[in-house]
């Protein structure tokens, strides 16, 4: 398929039948998508109309979102849009038909990876198909400033909220519980970053009154199973002190009570970076365009500092690589080091 067919769409609204057909033909090239999202060649037609009238009645909220909160022309983001935006959303929207309860979909994501536009264009797209749908972050779970602080007193290695034993893992359980349930009205905790000079602490929760078809909760580290500790004998940079190694099996031991959580999830979505490294030079990136506005930001020495800190804890070449082939995974979408979406697979299939 190309951008020129999708440009055409934009422009006009009118979806030709000529470019149907190539977009059949297209969707069947990538075997591997294709696999992820379901899509055979006896089916391939029923999908690209379904995907094609939805492409057309979301345009328009898809194009203010784009000028609004991504700040660049439509036209940049449609590939993507139909490539993995509205196929995915289709499919979690298939998984509600299918369960018959609330769906909690993880997203896992490190710096850069898209995870929180992407849950942004997920809502729009699930909400465009009628279903009440939330996002939740793995942020919204902290434990409360003061009780950071006493954690901080008891393990002054945890300087930044963020690593395993930061969170208030019964209030997750809590509230995932009463999402599934489908209950209502259920009170949602949230997370101001700004609190506090910056360590954050809870803020006013927010009430949803109505039950929930679809609950978005993405997260650096959501699903993330502990690994043999053995693993941190040979680790790679920066685990290389003995003190790191310690470090870093004691944030291994920490996920272990995150597993309930986990097991809440019906499905997770591994945004997957082609270079973790990539992640110290997106927040560099970030963090000068937050300075350019106006806004305080850490230098490059104190942003090096502080994405090392988070490498030592859960080192991505030793959790996330371990993980995207287990069958905890429902699919995998490879970040490429311009920010693009690249590969979608599944390897557990």
């Amino acid at each position: 398929m190309t951008s020129d067919w999708l440009n055409k769409i934009l422009l006009t609204g009118a979806i030709d039948r000529s470019w149907q057909d190539l977009a059949q033909e297209s969707a069947l090239v990538d075997s591997m998508r294709a696999k992820v999202f379901n899509i055979t060649p006896d089916n391939v037609s029923q999908v690209i109309q379904e995907r094609s009238h939805l492409l057309g009645l979301f345009l328009p909220t898809f194009s203010q979102f784009c000028q609004t909160h991504l700040k660049i022309p439509p036209q940049k983001m449609l590939q993507v849009l139909w490539d993995l935006w509205l196929p995915l959303g289709i499919k979690i929207a298939s998984s509600r038909k299918d369960l018959g309860r609330p769906v909690i979909q993880g997203i896992l994501g490190g710096q850069g990876t898209g995870k929180t536009t992407m849950s942004r264009i997920l809502c729009l797209i699930l909400q465009q198909l009628g279903y009440r749908t939330l996002s939740l972050s793995l942020d919204d779970l902290y434990k409360t400033y003061s009780d950071r602080l006493a954690l901080m007193q008891q393990d002054p290695r945890l300087i930044w909220r963020g690593p395993p034993g930061t969170h208030d893992i019964d209030l997750g359980l809590s509230l995932l519980d009463q999402l599934r349930q489908g209950n209502s009205p259920v009170s949602i905790p949230r997370f101001d970053k700004s609190a506090h000079s910056g360590a954050g602490d809870r803020t006013t929760p927010e009430i949803i009154a109505d039950e929930v078809d679809i609950v978005l909760f993405e997260g650096w580290f959501i699903g993330v199973q502990p690994i043999d500790p053995e693993s941190f004998t040979t680790a790679p940079a920066p685990i290389i002190t003995d003190e790191d190694r310690v470090f870093a099996r004691d944030m291994n031991d920490q996920l272990k009570n995150y597993l309930p959580l986990w097991q809440r999830l019906d499905s997770l979505i591994v945004l997957y970076p082609t270079d973790y490294r990539c992640s110290l030079e997106w927040r560099k990136q970030a963090e000068k365009q937050m300075i350019a506005t106006g806004k305080p930001g850490m230098s490059d020495a104190e942003i090096e500092k502080f994405v090392k800190y988070f490498w030592r804890a859960l080192h991505p070449e030793l959790f996330i690589k371990s993980l995207i082939t287990s069958s905890t995974v429902d699919f995998v979408v490879e970040v490429n080091t311009d920010h693009s979406f690249g590969e979608v697979y599944n390897y557990s299939a």
